[in-house]
């Protein structure tokens, strides 16, 4: 492997790898009607990149029942989501061009998802159960995005350290968390935008992400540090 590659890449899923937040929608929106309301756009926008209890919390108070029980409604999506990721999921362009790479170039590889592990398993189905050194997932870690325990976590496991790993995320959410950790960032926003910030690159599309680009974003970030010490 380059020294000048990445020491690890660590991939979000959602929205990242794979066009899976419709499938979110579509059961968020079930649940909604279910409880006999309807789940407004900003809080649906709110809960992309979080934990599954920030997400129930969020559609508990937008449709004014926060004394709802947060363990049976994760329980109602958990079982509606794994019957739409088996009916299948679809790659985001570029995605799996660029983790074939990552994976031919030998730079390890770790999935850092929001997801529960069931999830996980069925979306493993569609990613390759070898396409990743290490899994972290949301049910697994005692803090979620957008603490940075998820890709801290990833980094002690593949036992790289987190400030030459390249994290790729899609949204605000998980950005901070990979940002806490101190890990550079590339931002591919999918269903919600991320803000401008000069220390997170952003593309349109993976399709135009290489490896190329995942070490330059390390030698910049290297080149900030240099210019901002002097």
């Amino acid at each position: 492997m380059s020294a000048q590659h990445p020491a690890a890449v660590l991939f979000d899923m959602d929205g990242t790898l794979v066009d899976s937040e419709k499938l979110w929608d579509t059961a968020l929106h079930e649940l909604a009607v279910a409880y006999g309301g309807v789940l407004s756009a900003a809080a649906r926008r709110a809960m992309i990149g979080t934990s599954m209890a920030a997400s129930m919390q969020l559609l508990h108070d937008d449709l004014g029942q926060s004394e709802r029980d947060l363990q049976a409604s994760a329980a109602w999506i958990n079982a509606r989501i794994l019957e739409l990721f088996r009916s299948g999921l679809q790659w985001r362009p570029g995605a799996l061009t660029l983790l074939r790479a990552v994976r031919a170039a030998q730079i390890p590889t770790a999935l850092v998802t929001s997801s529960a592990r069931a999830l996980v398993e069925v979306a493993l189905d569609t990613l390759g159960r070898d396409s990743f050194d290490v899994v972290v997932c949301g049910d697994e870690v005692d803090s979620a995005k957008p603490h940075p325990m998820p890709y801290l976590t990833a980094a002690r496991v593949l036992g790289v350290p987190i400030g030459r790993c390249v994290a790729i995320e899609d949204s605000p959410t998980g950005v901070a968390s990979a940002l806490a950790a101190g890990a550079a960032v590339l931002a591919v926003p999918a269903e919600v935008p991320v803000e401008p910030r000069a220390d997170v690159h952003q593309l349109a599309s993976l399709a135009a992400a290489d490896l190329e680009l995942l070490a330059a974003l390390l030698g910049d970030r290297s080149a900030n540090a240099a210019f901002g010490a002097r």
